[in-house]
This record gives C-alpha cells, structure tokens and sequence, in this order.
C-alpha cells in the first residue's frame, strides 16, 4: 500500500504543476474543491424525498476518487515530507470502519471540511467505506484518471486537436478496458497505463 500511496502523491503533485508550477504557493481553498464535489456526490446518491430516485453506485465512487484527488492536493499543500505523510496516509486508510447509512456519513465529512477548512482524511475513510470503495479501487480509479488527463494533455487535448471518441467509443472505455488488463500492484501500473493509452490511440485514430 505505501508505494501505491507515493505514487498517487507523485502524480498529484505533477498535475498541479501542469496547473502552476508554484502551486503550494498560490492558496488554493481545496475545503472549497472538496465540498462543492460533495454536494453533486450528493445528488448522484439521491435525496430528494419527493422524486424516485435510485443511487449511482459507479458515479458515486467516481465523486470520491475526484474528491481524494483535492484531499491528496491539501495535504501536499502542507509541505510535509512525502515519506512522512505517506505513512500517515497508510495508517489511516488501513482503518476499518464499519459501514455507515451514505447520506449521514457524507455529511459528517463535510461538516468536518468547512469547520477544519481542510481534508479530514479519517473521515473519509468513514465515507469510502459507507460507498464500498476499499483502496484497490480508489487505487485504480485515481492512478486512471491521472493517467488519462496527462495523456489527454500530451496529445493536443488543450488546443482541441485531441480526438476524444477512438473507433467508436470514448477514451474512458478504453481506459477501463486497459486498466482491467494490468496488474494495479505492479510499480509499472502508471506507465504500462499510460503506453497502453499511446498504443491504442495510435492504433485506432492517428492511424485510422
């Protein structure tokens, strides 16, 4: 698990830095990121009492992975050794919590973020469990979108020469497609990630 936790910091520090190269300097409010991601988290669950409505258990998890992507962002913002806030990270998300009614567990957490004005990682944890997410899927959900966005980047996505749709279907297809095929533990998991994207988009669209 520690590895896999230095590797989602190193990726989340590297997308801030495709943002601004002085991040950690810029006060960025990430409570604020956070709750907003809360509340349409909220809506993918369903609450409103006088609609029918049926939770989004895949949409629901994709809000916590985002969610965790701000979370990581805070707490690097910190400028806490790396090796000391990944095993802090380890520890906390070893935690098991019991599973928590989602709307009430949700809640908890955001009241924590606006009173802390910060990632309550504990509380999180809470969450992740009340969404069934254990941290193999947080892994491959987080190292995925990172890698996707960065491959996105590379390959034109800023000017729109990026080409979205590959023989018929989105990139997050293929992507899901690709991740299912590699091994999440392996250290390589970012870059096999990220060859298999180059290999794929040049088969079906640059070639095409």
């Amino acid at each position: 698990m520690q590895a896999q936790i230095l590797t989602m910091l190193a990726l989340q520090d590297s997308m801030n830095c495709k943002v601004h190269p002085q991040w950690r300097e810029q006060g960025y409010e990430w409570h604020r990121a956070i709750w907003v991601e809360c509340a349409e988290l909220m809506d993918h669950y369903g609450w409103k009492w006088w609609k029918k409505q049926q939770p989004d258990f895949e949409q629901v998890q994709l809000e916590l992975i985002d969610i965790f992507h701000f979370g990581l962002s805070s707490l690097l913002a910190k400028n806490y050794p790396v090796e000391q806030l990944g095993a802090e990270l380890e520890t906390a998300l070893r935690v098991s919590c019991e599973k928590k009614e989602f709307r009430l567990a949700l809640e908890d957490f955001v009241q924590l973020t606006l009173n802390q004005r910060a990632f309550n990682v504990d509380a999180f944890v809470q969450l992740m469990a009340s969404a069934d997410l254990d941290f193999d899927a947080l892994y491959r959900g987080y190292v995925g979108k990172n890698v996707l966005n960065f491959f996105r980047q590379d390959n034109g996505y800023k000017d729109g020469s990026y080409i979205k749709n590959w023989a018929g279907r989105e990139d997050n297809e293929h992507l899901v497609e690709l991740m299912a095929s590699l091994d999440a533990n392996s250290q390589q998991f970012k870059d096999d990630l990220y060859a298999g994207l180059s290999q794929r988009y040049r088969q079906l669209v640059a070639e095409a």
